[in-house]
C-alpha cells in the first residue's frame, strides 16, 4: 500500500459537500419553494463566510495563501496540461485554485443578489432578479467545468480526488510533485 498524507481537513470536506448539497437544493427549490430557497441561500452565505475565515486561519492546504496563484502561473499550468506534462499538486493545482476563486465569487454574488431581493429597497426590481438568475445559471457552467477538471486530474495523476475530498487523504508526494 502506498503511503498517504492528510490534505483536506474535516472543515474543508464538510464545507465542500454541504455547499454542493445546498446549491442543488437552492437550484431545485428556486421556483417552487420560496422559503426553502431563501433559507438555503442564507446557509450558503454562512458557509462561504466561514470558508473565507478558514481560508485565512485554517490548516495548510485550506489557506488561500497556500494555493492561490498568479494568472501567469495558472496560464503556465494550463499550457502544461495541454501538453500532458502538468505537475501533481498535493493541494489544489493552479487551475483548480482559479476555479475555486471563480466559484466562491459567483456563489457569493448569487447569495448577495438573492438577499438583495428580500430587501424593501430592491424588492421586485427586475435587474436584481435577472442578475441573480444569471449568476445562478453561470454556476451551471462552472460546476461541470469543476467536475471535468477533477476527473481529468484524477485520471492524469492516477488518484481519486473525489475520494480524497471524502476521506481527507491523498497519496504522499514523490518526484516532481508539489507539496
Amino acid at each position: 500500500m502506498k503511503p498517504v498524507v492528510k490534505v483536506w481537513d474535516p472543515f474543508v470536506r464538510l464545507f465542500h459537500w454541504t455547499l454542493a448539497a445546498a446549491i442543488v437544493i437552492a437550484w431545485l427549490s428556486a421556483d417552487e419553494w420560496d422559503a426553502l430557497h431563501e433559507w438555503t441561500g442564507y446557509l450558503i452565505a454562512g458557509l462561504l463566510a466561514a470558508r473565507l475565515v478558514w481560508g485565512l486561519i485554517g490548516s495548510r492546504y485550506a489557506r488561500f495563501s497556500h494555493f492561490v496563484r498568479s494568472p501567469a502561473a495558472v496560464g503556465a499550468y494550463l499550457r502544461d496540461m495541454l501538453k500532458g506534462r502538468e505537475r501533481r499538486y498535493l493541494g489544489h493545482n493552479p487551475a483548480g485554485a482559479a476555479m475555486i476563486l471563480a466559484l466562491i465569487a459567483v456563489i457569493a454574488a448569487t447569495a448577495v443578489t438573492g438577499w438583495m431581493g428580500t430587501l424593501d429597497r430592491f424588492w421586485g426590481l427586475e435587474w436584481v432578479e435577472e442578475l441573480h438568475e444569471t449568476l445562478a445559471n453561470l454556476l451551471l457552467v462552472l460546476v461541470p467545468l469543476h467536475v471535468v477538471g477533477v476527473i481529468l486530474a484524477s485520471r492524469r495523476h492516477r488518484e481519486n480526488l473525489v475520494r480524497a475530498m471524502i476521506v481527507g487523504r491523498k497519496r504522499a508526494p514523490s518526484g516532481t510533485d508539489v507539496a
